[in-house]
């Protein structure tokens, strides 16, 4: 698996963030938050591939462009960022030794709880 950080789509959270555009639910609120697949095929077929991929701070470059199983760590539900998601994913980095998005989450993390 060759999974690297998704530079867009930290850009993408970073900007919502200060945007104020971020839920600051807990950890263990994001599998009720995390978007179903059907959301998921919703938001696709109506913004398309790119715009799906800003959701997800990770990419699998063995996976095809146009498919779910490329972008990993979703942090949001195509509104705002869920601080749910963002632990949820630092975590699950971690156990993965996936550093430098797991570095990347942490610092995402941060910045929500400056406020």
């Amino acid at each position: 698996m060759a999974i690297e950080l998704n530079e867009p789509a930290l850009k993408h959270a970073r900007s919502l963030v200060r945007e104020g555009k971020v839920v600051r639910d807990q950890r263990d609120d994001w599998s009720e938050a995390a978007p179903t697949a059907d959301e998921e095929n919703a938001f696709i077929e109506e913004h398309g591939w790119t715009e799906y991929s800003h959701w997800h701070l990770g990419i699998d470059k063995a996976e095809s462009a146009e498919t779910k199983g490329r972008y990993t760590f979703p942090f949001g539900d195509f509104r705002k960022v869920h601080r749910s998601g963002v632990i949820s994913g630092e975590s699950r980095a971690g156990q993965y030794d996936h550093d430098d998005i797991r570095d990347a989450l942490k610092k995402l993390l941060e910045l929500i709880d400056q406020d």
